[in-house]
């Protein structure tokens, strides 16, 4: 019965989070085609509800360590569910994605990434999708703000490992930017696929950031040993026994 609960409030959360894009994104839709600023303020006014109204709605509380940075950096983060991108946005200035390409077409959610700058890429050509990065970033065309992209390239679920891709290695070697890693435990909570949201404290934790300079395949081991040595310890403290279990409270 606590579950059959639990899962009819996390139905209505999920509902209303969706209204919600809805109701934000296109009420601030003149405002933001006029004003990037304007943008930015509706991204992260959903953010926020979202964290606001899953702390009551279905009982996940959100909580930021570290420091978000401000100035122009690459964010390098795990990415467990839609969760963690809502958080980081939600307290960073002037966030932009490299995003897959088909997003860009997602009514609301595309108008919005193309207009704070995110970049879209063709995961099924990693070559190719690289070397667009690499260009599009150095571009005096591109949108200054803090980068983030997802070293696995999809979500992973938590207690799942898959390798990094050399992508972030080639975006911190050709731009010259540090790289702030990011520890999450949110697929604890929320899973990559379904409707169930549990309750407990899910957390994004910003790491000491990596300046410019280090060797690719040093940067790459450093990354990788960050951002898994920190959320694995994330979802420990979270009570994480294993895949589909943990202790929430």
């Amino acid at each position: 019965m606590k579950d059959l609960l639990q899962l009819v409030r996390s139905f209505l959360f999920n509902v209303q989070m969706y209204l919600a894009m809805a109701v934000i994104g296109l009420g601030m839709l003149p405002f933001a085609l006029i004003s990037r600023d304007a943008a930015y303020r509706a991204i992260h006014a959903y953010c926020w509800w979202v964290r606001w109204t899953a702390s009551w709605m279905v009982g996940l509380r959100s909580e930021i360590r570290g420091t978000p940075p401000d100035d122009e950096v690459l964010i390098a983060s795990k990415h467990q569910s839609f969760l963690d991108i809502i958080l980081i946005v939600s307290v960073t200035p002037r966030p932009k994605f490299i995003m897959k390409k088909q997003l860009i077409w997602a009514p609301i959610l595309g108008w919005y990434a193309a207009r704070i700058g995110c970049i879209a890429v063709d995961r099924g050509k990693r070559s190719a999708a690289i070397k667009k990065m690499v260009a599009d970033v150095r571009s005096g065309s591109q949108v200054p703000g803090q980068l983030i992209i997802f070293p696995q390239g999809t979500r992973v679920a938590a207690g799942v490992s898959k390798p990094y891709k050399v992508g972030v290695g080639a975006l911190y070697k050709e731009t010259g930017q540090a790289c702030v890693p990011v520890a999450t435990n949110v697929g604890v909570f929320w899973k990559r696929h379904g409707v169930m949201r549990r309750p407990g404290l899910a957390v994004v934790e910003f790491l000491p950031r990596v300046e410019p300079g280090k060797e690719v395949s040093k940067f790459m081991a450093h990354l990788e040993e960050e951002i898994e040595s920190n959320s694995n310890r994330l979802m420990a403290e979270a009570g994480f026994t294993g895949e589909g279990q943990h202790q929430a409270g």
